[in-house]
């Protein structure tokens, strides 16, 4: 069965949130990106050296379940407090990666359609109809 996970996006502050949450909870990120690890991308234009500092995705992992966070890019439009953050569901297979996003997406906005990353998942990002942002992942790669 999926799992589900809170993925939370900043304006740039990421980093400091995500500090601010280890000093509470404790423990460790068991990943953390940032924009200028990123390879180049076709038609994505260069990062200014600010914005390939800011944090591209961080794992936090808090009791059972883990807090995912990035900021976002100028070409990625403003950040909305209250539309700040997506749920993140992890597939069991690329089938059923593929079953909850056609099935959650349906009426809504597609923001990236489900494909093979350079990170090793298969990933797709929208917005269902009712305004909710959805992020599906299958690791193609075992983390």
């Amino acid at each position: 069965m999926a799992t589900i996970s809170t993925y939370l996006t900043f304006n740039g502050t990421t980093e400091a949130a995500f500090n601010f949450y280890k000093s509470v909870f404790g423990g460790e990120f068991t990943e953390l990106h940032k924009f200028n690890s990123m390879p180049p991308q076709d038609g994505m234009p260069a990062l200014s050296e600010e914005e390939g500092n800011r944090i591209m995705h961080v794992s936090f992992p808090i009791g059972t379940a883990t807090l995912f966070g990035s900021d976002t890019l100028s070409t990625h439009g403003d950040v909305v407090i209250g539309n700040n953050f997506s749920i993140s569901i992890n597939a069991e297979s690329k089938e059923e990666a593929d079953k909850l996003f056609n099935g959650l997406s349906a009426d809504g906005k597609i923001t990236m359609p489900m494909e093979s990353t350079f990170w090793g998942a298969y990933f797709g990002m929208f917005t269902d109809k009712f305004g909710i942002n959805w992020m599906i992942n299958f690791d193609e790669v075992p983390q």
